[in-house]
C-alpha cells in the first residue's frame, strides 16, 4: 500500500493488546494489518516527558532507517480512532524461534549463544538468561546503545522465520541521561565489526543533515544532541559497552 494511503486511509481497531503498559491496538488500514498506540493512552513516567512516547518509537524507526539495518519496523504518526499515535506494521514474528530464553545454568549452550547473568526461578533452580550470537541481534544491541534504549526486553525481539530480528516497543529511547537497559548484554567489551562502525558512521552524517532535521520535530535538541554524542563516544570506543552508572542493566520484567 502506498504511505499516502497508510496515512490517510481509515484505520480499523481489531483488538486490543493486553500485555502492554500503554493502550495498545491491533488494527488494520486496508488489508495491512498494524500495531496503533495512541497518545492519549500512554502512561505519564516520572523520568519522560509526558506524551512522548509515539514520537520516540518513530523516531527510532528513523535512525533504524539511518543504520540501514532494519531493525524496526516501518512506523509513523497519523490520526486514528483514539486519536494521534503511533502506527507500525504488524510483524508475523516464528513461534519456533526465540532470540532470548532462560535455561537451566547447566544447559547454557556452548556455542551460538551468549549468556547474560544468572538467578533463580520461582522453585529455586538456577536458570542463565542467554541471546543468540548472531550479527542480526548484534545489530540490535548496536543500535540500542546509540538510541539510549531503557527497555530492551526479550519480549521486545521478534524472531522472523528467514533469521532476521525486528526490535518493537521504542517508546523508552533517547533520553539525554544514560538509561540503557538491555537484555542484549553478551558481547560486552568485544570489538564491533567494520558493518556495525559503517552503521553508526551513517547515523552520525544522517544528524548533520535530513535525519537531524527530522528527528527535530520529534525530539527536543538536547536529546538529539546526547544522541550525537553516544555515537561519537560508541565510534571512538570501538566496542561494546559495559553496564554504568547505579541503575539496573537489564529491564524488570526481563520478557
Amino acid at each position: 500500500m502506498p504511505t499516502s494511503e497508510l496515512m490517510a486511509a481509515e484505520l480499523t481497531l481489531t483488538g486490543r493488546i493486553t500485555t502492554a503498559s500503554n493502550a495498545t491496538f491491533l488494527g488494520s488500514i486496508g488489508d495491512v494489518v498494524v500495531v496503533y498506540k495512541p497518545i492519549a493512552g500512554e502512561s505519564p513516567l516520572w523520568d519522560f516527558p509526558e506524551g512522548t512516547l509515539a514520537q520516540r518509537e518513530v523516531a527510532a524507526y528513523m535512525v533504524s532507517e539511518a543504520f540501514g539495518w532494519g531493525v524496526v519496523p516501518h512506523t509513523w504518526l497519523r490520526d486514528g480512532p483514539l486519536g494521534e499515535g503511533m502506527v507500525q506494521l504488524w510483524q508475523e514474528q516464528d513461534p519456533t524461534q526465540d532470540a532470548v530464553n532462560l535455561v537451566a545454568a547447566e544447559q547454557v549452550p556452548e556455542t551460538g549463544w551468549k549468556q547474560v547473568l544468572q538467578g533463580q526461578d520461582e522453585n529455586g533452580r538456577i536458570v542463565a538468561l542467554v541471546h543468540e550470537d548472531t550479527p542480526a541481534l548484534r545489530r540490535m544491541a548496536v543500535f540500542d546503545v546509540v538510541v539510549n534504549n531503557a527497555d530492551r526486553k526479550g519480549d521486545h525481539i521478534l524472531a522472523m522465520s528467514d533469521g532476521h530480528r525486528h526490535g518493537v516497543d521504542h517508546g523508552l529511547t533517547f533520553h539525554r541521561d544514560h538509561k540503557l537497559r538491555t537484555v542484549l548484554w553478551g558481547w560486552l567489551g568485544e570489538d564491533l565489526t567494520s558493518e556495525e562502525l559503517d552503521g553508526i558512521d551513517r547515523v552520525s552524517e544522517g544528524l548533520k543533515g535530513g535525519l537531524g532535521r527530522d528527528l527535530a520535530e520529534l525530539l527536543s535538541a538536547e536529546e538529539i544532541a546526547a544522541l550525537s554524542d553516544r555515537c561519537d563516544r560508541l565510534r571512538l570506543a570501538g566496542r561494546f559497552p559495559a553496564p554504568s552508572g547505579e541503575m539496573s542493566a537489564v529491564p524488570w520484567p526481563l520478557f
